[in-house]
């Protein structure tokens, strides 16, 4: 909770890691059943290699002076999905827990004087995240509610919706924690067209949840899309441009509907994807937090540290 009150206000450049699954099983041939790496809290092996994986990133914010948020690898630690995998309400609960427990310690072990560490709970959509949501608001505020709740009394900063396609998922998540008083972030992911999935621009999407929320996201960011597809949903001139604060893009510029299932990966070219990430954030006048989604590393993840320092 070390940062719970100023997680709207975060001011600096902040990274995030890069994408965990694609890295975790395509770079180091881990097994990730349903794209779930909350399943390697589980063992011993599986434990050492997160904390490997979020090594990597606690030394680059370091090595850059920049903040660190810290995912737990809790993206399919939802019902839907943990129910699949033969997890029951008691032990999704205990991993969410877990999870967070392992990166208060993480940051108890690295924090010092020149790094901020936050420590974000991952949420993700309740379906696969490259088709539309068929919840309704009240739906996705009692369903994600679940998760928020297993984190909101622990050491968790804040949490944050990530892949989201429909403005009434967004909404329940945003409604779930601002109700467990725990800060909230929403990522939409986007098409081609900069657009969510069935349609809706980027401003009308925030302008409705915010409308709906009272404002209560801390902020909004986008993932799971390649900066090429962002572009064209941004107005750097709009109000709402302003609550966009932060991009975790995919490594390549292949559409969902290319990548949905691929089984190699497409690491696309890391200075390439920089140099578009420095073009991008002129239409992202508050983007502050940098990272990166499918396909991306922490070289990419430097690459976007040199080009946007």
């Amino acid at each position: 909770m070390m940062y719970r009150q100023a997680i709207a206000s975060l001011q600096g450049d902040f990274i995030t890691d890069g994408g965990m699954n694609t890295t975790l099983m395509f770079r180091h041939g881990i097994e990730i059943p349903h794209f779930a790496t909350f399943v390697l809290r589980d063992t011993a092996v599986g434990r050492q290699q997160l904390r490997e994986y979020y090594l990597e990133y606690i030394e680059l914010a370091l090595r850059y002076g920049k903040g660190l948020i810290l995912e737990t690898p809790t993206w399919r630690a939802n019902r839907e999905w943990g129910f699949r995998l033969g997890y029951d309400s008691a032990q999704l609960e205990r991993i969410n827990r877990e999870s967070v427990e392992m990166l208060t310690g993480l940051r108890a072990e690295f924090g010092n004087a020149t790094s901020r560490i936050i420590i974000n709970g991952t949420i993700g959509p309740q379906g696969d995240g490259y088709k539309l949501s068929e919840l309704s608001v009240e739906e996705a505020e009692e369903y994600h509610g679940i998760q928020i709740a297993s984190m909101a009394d622990t050491d968790v900063d804040m949490v944050t919706g990530y892949t989201l396609t429909t403005v009434a998922e967004a909404t329940g998540i945003a409604l779930a924690a601002a109700k467990h008083q725990v800060p909230c972030v929403i990522s939409f992911t986007v098409e081609t067209d900069g657009r969510l999935l069935d349609g809706t621009s980027l401003g009308d999407a925030i302008q409705q949840i915010d409308a709906a929320t009272g404002r209560s996201p801390a902020y909004y960011m986008i993932n799971c899309s390649h900066p090429s597809h962002i572009m064209p949903g941004l107005d750097p001139s709009a109000e709402w441009s302003a609550r966009l604060r932060g991009v975790r893009a995919n490594a390549s510029s292949k559409s969902h509907d290319s990548l949905d299932g691929s089984d190699e990966l497409d690491a696309g070219d890391a200075l390439a994807l920089a140099a578009q990430y420095k073009a991008m954030a002129k239409g992202l006048p508050a983007l502050n937090i940098y990272g990166g989604c499918c396909g991306t590393d922490c070289s990419h993840v430097a690459a976007i540290c040199e080009a946007c320092s």
